[in-house]
């Protein structure tokens, strides 16, 4: 089946759509949603052109449809429909297990006629976090919650280390379902070519830290240590 991922550039999206490969899906687009001035995307914050960098270093043609809170859903449909018309009967969503998110998604999926897909449900938070280091995926901490996690958590890698750290801390889900961190995916098994980070600055931004990355290059990693490099990140 033709699919598209729904895509924000983190951890979630990114294993999602690689265990739709591994299951024989055909991942034909990414899709994601950004702000009304196409500067950031609504699911992270994140620049715009940093999902793009992903796209071409994925070699995957990537989707991004501008739009309010208030159009989400209706801008979110047109984007699909467009889609349709390439082929797509179906998307594959990163969602692990709130309810009222599969719900907005297989509604939105039904009314659209195609299917929605969930390759994470219900699955550990723990095992999810291995598998994806696993499978040779690079991430770092982008965003926090000042309130549960301070900045010194930008730019951390996703690994076993954080994984213990995160896990010592309280009331934080250790993949952050409820919006604690998000990621950004540098490299991993469905790239091409990694995305090198070269230098970023911490800022407080709409009552969160971000990272924001000031400057990243596109490099073709050697064969024999794909997977297993170091995302470079200068942060200040």
């Amino acid at each position: 089946m033709k699919v598209f991922c729904s895509w924000s550039g983190g951890k979630e999206s990114s294993l999602a759509c690689y265990r739709a490969i591994l299951e024989g899906f055909e991942v034909s687009f990414l899709l994601n949603m950004i702000s009304e001035d196409g500067k950031r995307s609504r699911s992270h914050g994140l620049d715009s052109k940093l999902l793009e960098a992903q796209s071409k270093a994925m070699d995957m043609p990537i989707v991004q449809r501008k739009t309010t809170w208030d159009s989400y859903e209706d801008e979110f449909k047109k984007a699909v429909s467009d889609l349709k018309k390439q082929g797509i009967a179906g998307g594959i969503f990163g969602d692990i297990d709130l309810q009222e998110h599969r719900d907005w998604v297989e509604r939105v999926c039904k009314e659209s006629g195609i299917e929605a897909f969930e390759p994470l449900w219900h699955n550990e938070r723990r095992h999810l976090l291995k598998e994806f280091i696993e499978a040779g995926f690079n991430a770092l901490i982008v965003a926090t919650k000042p309130e549960l996690m301070n900045h010194e958590w930008l730019g951390r890698n996703i690994d076993e280390k954080f994984i213990n750290d995160l896990a010592a801390l309280k009331n934080i889900d250790l993949c952050g379902e409820s919006g604690e961190y998000h990621t950004f995916v540098t490299d991993g098994p469905m790239f091409k070519e990694k995305i090198e980070i070269l230098s970023a600055k911490k800022v407080l931004r709409d009552n969160h830290w971000f990272l924001d990355i000031k400057d990243y290059r596109l490099v073709v990693p050697p064969a024999s240590s794909f997977g297993r490099r170091s995302s470079g990140t200068k942060v200040r």
